[in-house]
């Protein structure tokens, strides 16, 4: 049997091997990245196109038979099987923990220099149709571009591309999957590099052109002309209506904190229990409560959306348990704002339950309604002769949030005035996205997406500074040929077994038994007394050491707090401590090289 993995084994990697001969030869690398970010823009349109028809397909499943005549019922019931499917799925089939899609994507860039595990191609694939076709309340943005994002770092990895390289395709399978769900190249270009933090240059201006184009004519073949959000603008902007769209923006800030505080508790809350049975007991029953009693909760939500836009919010809500009047315009403002209320907890308990999805989907459906609400309110109010645009503000109220719960403003007004098959609306898009990401980034600096890794100081931004620190490893610059001396030798020890055999000006004091750093003994303070041999044995280590400028943490300190503390002691080396003992010493000559190193390579 292995003799028979081997022989179908090798040909492959006669091949691939060829084929790197073949491009080393014949293709620049620019040209060769090129060609990949083509590709990667196809796999992620295939890979949209999988995750929409899986999901789709269980939808109409059962949605066609059950709950069209039982729907109360299993409204209750489908969430919970559907996330109990994921668990066992997870567990038994790709048996790895399948994360949240962007933010395990931003993860591996930061931490995994770009590089994606296998099942991570399939492992959203599997998983998130069974959430949201079952009824978890969140979307397939999210697994879609981390299936891309997968697909394209293995791509990568398959071909020798460099972690430059590597992160610039997991960009393009960002756009590509963007492009695809959407059908807004140019908004999918700006997702993937506000939300993933590109350089925009030419270098990486064309592939991610390329990815978006393969992206989107994939999706045109398969899908035809086929969109999400199928609206033409009919009102048009009117000055006056400015000052209502600043209200919205300020209100889009209101909902977005909202957003991300209700999201982050749900998440804490969920961390701190240890069992995975036990989370989807409580978020899988309470999900099914929660969408048993607010049925337009349930699934991604495009439904709702479409109907608000068209002018129909009573479609959306005619399954309401209470049973209210939809024909009184202020019950229907109060239950499209419980809609806003509930959504995030709906979708917080999806994923705290076990299930796999994205937020993109909650976050537009959150804005719509909160758009659409806002409108009602201020038509009703009898403060003006002429209605504004109910239609415009669901879009634009859909940009507002977007802006400020994915800290996404250009990527938010873009895509709305691409699906929108136009721009006139870009000037209240702009009003309303600039001052929802604007109060929002003052309260809350990092999104959703990016809140673990920007809490912990891992996460790569535009300021080239501080990515190239946050890609440096610490390990790569550690040095350990130090010679150790313990709190009790004396100053015969310390000569004999120290000074004698190393070849550095500075040891380390640790204690015997531990190995805790406890000092330093620098060699310009044995200078004066190691010739002085009567001294040798009246003089101790602990009477000459003197404490470390700073100590570097291996666990905690990031490359920043380390360059940090070199530049507050101005020393030229710090002792590092992993586990509280003493692990080795930092230089700032070695850590500037790494650092220049690496800025080549960031910047190549």
């Amino acid at each position: 049997m292995q003799d028979f993995l081997v022989a179908l084994i090798m040909p492959k990697q006669t091949i691939l091997k060829q084929v790197l001969i073949w491009r080393a030869k014949y293709i620049s690398h620019r040209q060769f990245v090129y060609i990949l970010s083509i590709v990667v823009g196809f796999t992620s349109g295939l890979g949209a196109l999988v995750l929409k028809n899986l999901t789709h397909f269980i939808q109409h499943l059962l949605e066609g038979n059950l709950i069209k005549y039982y729907h109360n019922a299993f409204y209750f019931v489908f969430p919970i099987i559907g996330l109990t499917l994921a668990y066992l799925v997870i567990k038994y089939v790709i048996r790895n923990k399948v994360s949240h899609g962007i933010p395990s994507t931003l993860f591996a860039i930061s931490k995994r220099k770009g590089i994606m595990k296998q099942y991570q191609m399939f492992g959203s694939i599997l998983s998130a149709p069974l959430t949201v076709g079952f009824g978890g309340s969140v979307g397939l943005e999210g697994p879609t571009v981390a299936t891309g994002a997968a697909i394209s770092s293995n791509i990568s990895r398959m071909f020798h591309m460099n972690q430059t390289t590597r992160n610039l395709l997991i960009g393009c399978a960002a756009a590509g999957a963007m492009s695809s769900i959407f059908k807004a190249p140019v908004a999918a270009i700006i997702f993937a590099i506000e939300v993933f933090s590109l350089d925009l240059t030419i270098a990486s201006l064309i592939p991610l052109l390329l990815a978006s184009l393969s992206a989107i004519l994939t999706s045109y073949f398969f899908f035809g002309d086929d969109i999400l959000l199928p609206f033409k603008i009919e009102d048009k902007f009117i000055l006056t209506d400015a000052p209502f769209y600043i209200i919205l923006g300020v209100f889009a800030a209101i909902t977005s904190l909202y957003f991300t505080q209700v999201y982050d508790k749900f998440h804490k809350f969920f961390s701190n229990i240890a069992s995975p049975i036990k989370r989807l007991i409580i978020g899988g029953i309470s999900l099914g409560i929660l969408i048993y009693f607010i049925p337009p909760l349930y699934g991604e939500g495009f439904d709702v959306i479409n109907n608000l836009i068209a002018g129909n919010p009573e479609k959306a809500l005619e399954n309401n348990f209470l049973q209210m009047d939809l024909t009184n315009i202020w019950t229907v403002i109060l239950l499209l704002a419980g809609l806003v209320f509930f959504k995030i907890i709906a979708s917080a308990l999806t994923f705290g339950a076990g299930g796999v999805g994205g937020i993109f989907a909650p976050t537009l459906f959150m804005g719509s309604i909160m758009g659409n609400c806002i409108a009602k309110v201020i038509n009703n109010s009898g403060l003006l002769n002429t209605p504004i645009s109910e239609s415009n503000f669901t879009l634009v109220g859909m940009a507002g949030l977007m802006a400020g719960v994915l800290h996404a403003p250009l990527t938010a007004i873009f895509l709305i005035a691409e699906v929108t098959g136009g721009y006139e609306l870009f000037i209240p898009l702009m009003l309303t996205a600039t001052i929802s990401f604007g109060l929002t980034k003052y309260f809350s600096p990092h999104s959703v997406y990016n809140m673990q890794l920007g809490r912990k100081g891992e996460l790569i931004t535009h300021d080239k500074d501080h990515a190239v620190l946050t890609f440096m490893d610490i390990e790569k610059v550690i040095e350990t040929n130090f010679v150790t001396i313990t709190s009790k030798m004396n100053l015969g020890e310390i000569v004999h077994t120290a000074v004698v055999k190393s070849n550095r000006n500075i040891f380390p004091v640790v204690k015997a038994k531990t190995q805790e750093l406890v000092g330093i003994i620098l060699l310009d303070d044995l200078r004066p007394i190691m010739f002085d041999q009567d001294l040798y044995g009246e003089i101790f280590a602990y009477d000459i050491m003197q404490p470390a400028p700073e100590v570097i943490d291996f666990e905690k300190d990031k490359m920043t707090e380390i360059m940090q503390k070199f530049q507050d002691s101005s020393a030229w080396n710090l002792p590092v401590v992993k586990d509280g003992k003493y692990f080795g010493f930092i230089s700032k000559s070695k850590l500037l090289t790494a650092y220049r190193r690496q800025l080549i390579n960031f910047t190549k």
